[in-house]
């Protein structure tokens, strides 16, 4: 893992719209991951990315706040799906909120991410409410936290 740099900003953004892809014509739109402007936060060391044999194979966007680690996105490129590196990717959010210091890890999907919410929640995310999306009408947030396990 490393953190993404200036000049990795369109492999952030080819491999994100790659990732997401098969959601839009689910959601008749892009997921916001898909429209974030990722400049600003590979600029505040927000994104992680994960290479495998010199290829970007996954990336993580985490953001530190004073109570928690949240995760935005989880994205791995399509030819690695499958191999378990989005586990690797919300392994490396528990050592960051270890290292930060702070007490859970959260996140939020789309309700309609039926196989995501299922992974978050086999991996020891609970979900802590659902909400409209401030930002999309008619789409629905699932909240989801996860408490920091120190002893690992």
């Amino acid at each position: 893992m490393r953190p993404a740099r200036r000049e990795d900003l369109a492999a952030v953004v080819a491999l994100t719209a790659d990732a997401y892809a098969p959601y839009t014509p689910i959601f008749g739109g892009p997921p916001i991951p898909v429209t974030e402007d990722y400049a600003p936060r590979i600029e505040r060391g927000e994104v992680w990315l994960l290479e495998e044999d010199a290829e970007l194979a996954g990336l993580i966007v985490l953001e530190r706040h004073p109570e928690h680690a949240m995760i935005f996105s989880v994205a791995v490129a399509p030819a690695f799906q499958g191999k378990k590196f989005g586990l690797k990717l919300l392994d490396f959010a528990d050592e960051q909120a270890r290292l930060w210091g702070v007490p859970e890890v959260r996140l939020y999907t789309n309700s309609r991410m039926e196989r995501n919410i299922a992974l978050y929640s086999a991996y020891g995310y609970r979900e802590t409410g659902r909400r409209a999306n401030p930002h999309r009408p008619g789409w629905t947030l699932v909240d989801m936290a996860k408490p920091v396990d120190w002893a690992a």
